[in-house]
């Protein structure tokens, strides 16, 4: 029988960092050595203040649908903290509790886009945004930035980017793949532009809010005037080592939030019960519970860019948040080294695989060709390790 699938299905890319990890594991069944910097995902244990609240919702019998929208507590817990980290005031309403915040922004893409809106995408953002837009039938338009401009995009560009057809801009902040963080200026500044386009609806994915560097985090939603036309997602993945728990969230228009919550009651329904208890406690305890991780990230983020700035051809910027570097390797392109013509980001990346043993991801993903993001989610002997076999790659 001949395979016939959609043209949904057949016109979608395939996630470049699953594939890289997927090819990262493959090459460690064959016995190689590989030193995994391509996954963003924290190298730590769940703390065990959360696994605790787990099991005790195992042993009171959690085992039942959950609501479409998430547990009354949970979106109080998500209430509270919306208020107490980003003097953001949100009622139940506004929260919709989703199986990661993957599907979080999956949800407001297909609620929101019609056949041909676009969605402005400052470059680079996180791999999924632009074929999540895709799915949802919106066009995907990119807004390139560069290293030399901290991979942030200025109002000039976000003016010149609108056109009638403009639904959405997606961003990150702290960012997934550069480390950038809008401050509240910058935000502020591009506000004052979206203020004369009062169609436009802000998503703004604030997942790595807690791993900052640079003081106090900024949301678009913050401001009055773009209140009421901003999704703020987040979720528990990073910040709390929780990536396999698939829990995320949104605080949006209500009328954003119940279209959300219909979707999803015809997709997944209701997020898992026992994590949805978890995340409760999770989101009750002091940000000071989670210090020890974003301090280590601090310590390695010193580490690998301080290795990076010892390797000729990288061009890097330090990174404000998340645990991502995404050093520009234009350099070496157009040059053939140790038998592999490296044309772009993405022959670099295979050839630091192959060569190096070390798995990073093309730029490319990211909606920019120059650079490859690496993460520092590994330990500092790992990172060490790593950074170390590039360089002799290379050399």
């Amino acid at each position: 029988m001949q395979e016939k699938l959609s043209d949904r299905i057949n016109s979608m890319a395939t996630s470049q960092t699953l594939a890289m990890a997927a090819k990262a594991r493959e090459l460690k069944a064959e016995g190689k050595d590989i030193i995994g910097l391509s996954l963003g995902e924290p190298d730590f244990n769940t703390p065990d203040f959360i696994k605790e609240a787990a099991i005790q919702a195992i042993n009171e019998n959690y085992n039942s649908y959950t609501p479409v929208d998430g547990y009354v507590e949970l979106k109080d817990a998500i209430i509270n903290k919306f208020k107490r980290d980003n003097d953001l005031e949100y009622d139940r309403s506004q929260i919709v509790v989703s199986t990661g915040a993957k599907q979080s922004l999956a949800n407001v893409a297909m609620v929101v886009l019609n056949p041909g809106d676009e969605v402005l995408l400052p470059c680079p953002y996180w791999v999924s945004y632009a074929e999540i837009v895709k799915l949802a039938e919106g066009v995907p338009v990119e807004v390139p930035t560069s290293v030399e401009t901290d991979f942030k995009i200025t109002p000039e560009q976000l003016e010149a980017a609108i056109t009638p057809k403009t639904k959405m801009i997606w961003y990150s902040s702290p960012c997934n793949p550069s480390g950038m963080v809008y401050s509240k200026e910058e935000l502020r500044a591009l506000a004052d532009v979206l203020k004369k386009y009062p169609d436009i609806i802000v998503v703004s994915d604030e997942i790595y809010e807690h791993i900052n560097f640079v003081g106090d985090h900024a949301s678009m939603a913050g401001f009055e005037d773009m209140y009421n036309r901003t999704v703020t997602v987040n979720g528990v993945s990073k910040a709390f080592a929780m990536t396999g728990w698939r829990i995320g969230y949104i605080g949006a228009p209500s009328y954003i939030a119940r279209a959300c919550n219909k979707m999803q009651g015809q997709i997944t329904s209701g997020a898992n019960c026992i994590a949805q208890r978890a995340v409760i406690t999770a989101l009750d305890a002091p940000v000071s519970k989670i210090s020890h991780m974003i301090d280590t990230f601090k310590n390695r983020r010193k580490l690998i860019i301080d290795l990076l700035n010892n390797i000729d051809g990288f061009v890097t910027t330090e990174p404000e948040g998340a645990f991502y570097v995404f050093p520009n390797v234009s350099s070496f392109f157009g040059k053939t080294i140790k038998g592999h013509e490296i044309k772009n980001a993405t022959h670099f990346s295979l050839f630091i695989l192959e060569e190096a043993n070390v798995a990073t991801v093309t730029g490319d993903a990211f909606g920019n060709p120059d650079c490859i993001r690496i993460s520092y989610a590994a330990s500092e002997d790992q990172i060490t390790e790593a950074l170390s076999r590039i360089k002799k790659a290379l050399s």
